[in-house]
């Protein structure tokens, strides 16, 4: 075991990367929640996200119209789950999950001709003296945009949901449904505007892992991170830097069991590997035994009486 190996600021670098898909995708469903709508599909939008990022940027040889194309497919896929929850008024939690059955058998059908395929790399944003700074220019300069975008997203929607009428607008939908609409408001358009949000940020966490973390196409690659995006929503208690904290910490945790696997710890390597979620499955118990900050009209159907 030779724990000096592990370099501090690669580690935490690492992290970083570890964190951006959930946290992606996590950003994007506490906005779906916040709506009052319960998206139980995050799964199978990041696996299609993945495939059409993918496939886009074999094509196209770009990676940035990949994740462009990533957020078009995650946000085409929850559209299917908006009208079949706010217009054909189905169950919400059955038709996540079909949705999430549905993107992991479309993404095994449309990634067929692409496994063994590699696609162009993404440059890393190269900063200007930032970048060359002992520790620092390692841990927070050194990585590829779609890391400061994601911690961008977490800040817009803070702002957004604490500042704006957008978000006055958003919460009090997911709040009361009904109130929202005798107000004027008109719920199922703003409740659709938000799932297909939550979708194009799960498409975009999808195609960082078949881009960037792991370069390449493997059916189902995205491996319960769809799950863990909707535990740290909880976790968070729907707030968006909590989601920050939890995807972080997620990611802290994947990377540290990687790194001590390869220093020789002597652990069985799939205590290791079940290390992840095991710590999130129990913060998620510590933090959801307070349920009054749900959103009141989380997972309700709204059907409008005139």
């Amino acid at each position: 075991m030779d724990l000096s190996a592990i370099n501090p600021a690669l580690l935490i670098a690492s992290l970083l990367v570890a964190a951006t898909p959930i946290l992606l995708a996590g950003i994007g469903e506490l906005v779906v929640e916040r709506a009052g709508v319960l998206n139980l599909g995050v799964e199978g939008m990041m696996i299609t996200g993945a495939i059409c990022g993918f496939m886009a940027t074999i094509i196209t040889g770009s990676p940035a119209l990949g994740f462009v194309f990533a957020a078009i497919g995650g946000a085409a896929l929850s559209f299917l789950f908006a009208l079949l929850t706010q217009y054909a008024l189905a169950n919400q939690v059955a038709s996540g999950l079909a949705l999430t059955l549905f993107g992991l058998g479309l993404s095994s059908l449309l990634g067929q001709d692409y496994v063994g395929l590699k696609p162009p790399s993404t440059p890393k944003l190269d900063i200007p003296i930032l970048s060359d700074l002992p520790f620092l220019g390692t841990v927070l300069f050194n990585h590829d945009a779609i890391v400061y975008l994601g911690i961008a997203l977490v800040a817009a929607v803070w702002a957004t949901l604490k500042y704006t009428r957008v978000g006055l607008v958003l919460r009090a939908v997911g709040e009361n449904h009904d109130a929202a609409h005798a107000l004027g408001y008109k719920v199922v358009r703003i409740r659709v505007l938000a799932i297909m949000f939550g979708g194009a940020c799960a498409g975009l966490g999808g195609a960082y892992i078949s881009l960037i973390r792991v370069p390449q196409w493997t059916e189902g690659m995205t491996a319960g991170a769809g799950w863990i995006a909707l535990a740290l929503v909880v976790f968070a208690s729907w707030k968006p830097w909590r989601v920050l904290l939890g995807a972080w910490l997620f990611g802290g945790v994947t990377v540290l069991q990687l790194n001590l696997q390869a220093a020789g710890v002597a652990i069985p390597v799939e205590y290791l590997s079940m290390s992840p979620y095991i710590i999130t499955i129990l913060v998620l118990v510590i933090m959801s035994a307070d349920k009054s900050r749900a959103p009141a009209s989380l997972g309700r159907i709204f059907h409008a009486s005139s």
